[in-house]
């Protein structure tokens, strides 16, 4: 497996992988699909994307930009997504890990995650395992596709 910028014939899989998780409403705030060009400038328009790709394959990616401006512009934000078929993988490590990396590499100081489901068990477990600091909670911070309010969890850590 291979974590690389993405490249534009890398499109089509990256939208399928980015749409299945927000079909499936459990985990990013996204409820609109992407389709070709709307994926095509939203990818283009962070300040990095990567693909985890094997033979031709992609199995996951992730997209990094500010979280705010001015002088909170050092902080970063980040989301990943993981094919479901490929979830269990560590897939989702290896992205996490790029993303530190890349996070320092563009001048960022801090990788803040604003809202994660706080029954996104393996996330948590995997940000944690990873060093990031829970900062508390939000109370009925995420709308489930049910209508339902859940709880979020922000997380950073320190490049």
């Amino acid at each position: 497996m291979t974590i690389r910028p993405y490249t534009e014939n890398d499109l089509p899989q990256m939208n399928a992988v980015w749409n299945e998780v927000v079909a499936a409403g459990d985990a990013f705030p996204q409820e609109e699909m992407l389709t070709p060009e709307t994926g095509a400038a939203f990818f283009a328009a962070q300040t990095y994307t990567a693909v985890a790709e094997e033979n031709g394959e992609i199995f996951g990616l992730y997209i990094l930009h500010p979280n705010n401006v001015g002088r909170c512009g050092h902080i970063c934000n980040a989301s990943y997504a993981v094919r479901g078929d490929a979830r269990g993988r560590h897939i989702g490590a290896a992205l996490v890990r790029d993303c530190l990396t890349q996070g320092k590499a563009h001048g960022f100081r801090v990788l803040q995650f604003n809202a994660v489901v706080e029954s996104n068990a393996p996330a948590r477990h995997l940000y944690e395992s990873l060093g990031f600091e829970q900062l508390g909670t939000i109370k009925g911070g995420f709308r489930m596709p049910d209508g339902s309010y859940v709880n979020i969890c922000p997380y950073y850590k320190t490049l």
